[in-house]
């Protein structure tokens, strides 16, 4: 960076705090036992509460979970639907089953090429095998309720929310992880009723917090994009510059 300072804005010519913890932040998979205290999460909670959204719908509920004894059950549940998909949606265990199934298992697939993309399906595997938790047994789970009546694209409003959550988290010092695999409890009627998930609102994200047990920061390489600037009129062509160092 090399912005000049100006008498109106602040010295460019290094990241801001914002920045840094942008660029620092990573997503932690290992949590120390202690709880982060409850003051810390309200302000989390404050930071997801200011995320703007389409016509400040605010289409968002928050939901903590603290006890241990919930998280637990939690856990052992997440690992049982995730056994019973894999051993539907795996169908290389068996000769026979590769047989029988691999049609109708990629079908599956095709209708829902998001959330069975070889990244998630390579995790629940894991997680069914034993090898990973689901929620990597974090002192806290803050669950995001979507309400579905929002403005144009809830969905993504969510996403902006809990960014505020995990940038504000890392710049207290906490760790976080956006677990997705929370909408596997949504197969189980009792989790619905036990956290009051009811139209007009549907449960697929969570953020796992707590105090890191391993020090993650740093920068990691990202991908380089390709963008076209529209600068000189319609007539002439974008200016094509790569993003990335």
């Amino acid at each position: 960076m090399s912005e000049k300072k100006t008498p109106d804005r602040p010295d460019l010519s290094r990241w801001t705090p914002v920045e840094e913890v942008i660029f620092k932040r990573r997503s932690i998979r290992a949590f120390k036992k202690e709880p982060l205290p409850d003051f810390m999460i309200r302000r989390i909670l404050e930071a997801g509460r200011f995320a703007p959204s389409a016509g400040n719908a605010q289409p968002w509920k928050f939901i903590v979970v603290k006890n241990a004894d919930i998280l637990a059950a939690m856990e052992k549940d997440a690992v049982r639907i995730t056994k019973l998909l894999m051993w539907f949606l795996d169908y290389n265990r068996t000769p026979l089953r590769h047989l029988l199934l691999k049609p109708w298992v990629k079908l599956i697939i095709r209708a829902n090429h998001n959330e069975l993309h070889p990244v998630p399906m390579g995790l629940m595997r894991s997680i069914a095998n034993g090898e990973c938790p689901v929620f990597h047994h974090a002192p806290t789970l803050i669950l995001l309720l979507e309400d579905r009546r929002g403005v144009s694209c809830p969905p993504t409003d969510i996403g902006i929310c809990g960014q505020n959550m995990v940038l504000a988290a890392h710049s207290m010092g906490a760790g976080t992880c956006w677990i997705g695999l929370i909408k596997l409890l949504m197969y189980l009627p009792k989790w619905k009723k036990f956290f009051g998930v009811t139209y007009p609102y549907r449960l697929n994200d969570c953020i796992a917090v707590g105090w890191p047990k391993v020090q993650a920061d740093g920068h990691v390489p990202r991908e380089k994009q390709v963008v076209r600037w529209f600068v000189d009129g319609m007539n002439m062509p974008p200016r094509i510059e790569e993003q990335g160092e």
